[in-house]
């Protein structure tokens, strides 16, 4: 009984691994099966059991370290699903850093034509008119306070993003329909 509770917790822990992305596919596959070729090969039920419990310190041991090599940015982790949404939280961000450097200003605008350029310096090729104002729209729901729409006078209707420096300045924003929240 001893040794099938320790191999399903071993089981377990290599799902939470595989889970994790610390091993995946092949190289799991291959790890596991070493295990499991080690552990047929060995007769005593003692010795199995240690086995086992040798090869779950091994996991245990990969997942600390995968823990620690990861990023941590205030104890946060924040997943990006889509392309747009990555341009989204890069105009915030960028958002966030004109406030910052400029706390005199009453508002903060950013058109398309600057987000164009501020997301062609990232990664070289240029980004469609389109997909920028997919993103515009995308950091308008991000953030509530931002308002999106056409530059006024401007025969081309150029988008763009507007907001109150007051509005902006509030305790957190929210993702809409996902329950993360970020601090200002």
């Amino acid at each position: 009984m001893i040794l099938k509770e320790a191999v399903d917790f071993f089981n377990q822990t290599a799902a939470l691994v595989e889970e994790a992305g610390v091993l995946r596919g092949r190289e799991l596959s291959r790890w596991i099966a070493r295990a499991s070729a080690s552990l047929k090969a060995t007769g005593s039920p003692i010795e199995k059991l240690m086995l086992v419990f040798a090869y779950l310190r091994q996991l245990l041991a990969k997942l600390r370290d995968a823990l620690k090599s990861r990023p941590q940015e205030g104890g946060r982790v924040v997943q990006v699903v889509s392309k747009i949404q990555a341009r989204a939280l890069q105009i915030i961000e960028y958002l966030k850093v004109t406030i910052q450097e400029a706390p005199h200003r009453k508002e903060i605008a950013i058109d398309s034509q600057q987000a164009r350029i501020l997301f062609s310096g990232a990664g070289g090729e240029p980004v469609s008119r389109k997909e920028t104002i997919r993103a515009m729209r995308r950091a308008e729901v991000l953030w509530p306070a931002l308002r999106c729409g056409p530059r006024p006078g401007d025969g081309r209707q150029t988008t763009r993003l507007t907001a109150k420096v007051e509005d902006l300045h509030c305790d957190t924003w929210q993702r809409s329909g996902r329950g993360a929240a970020l601090s200002l």
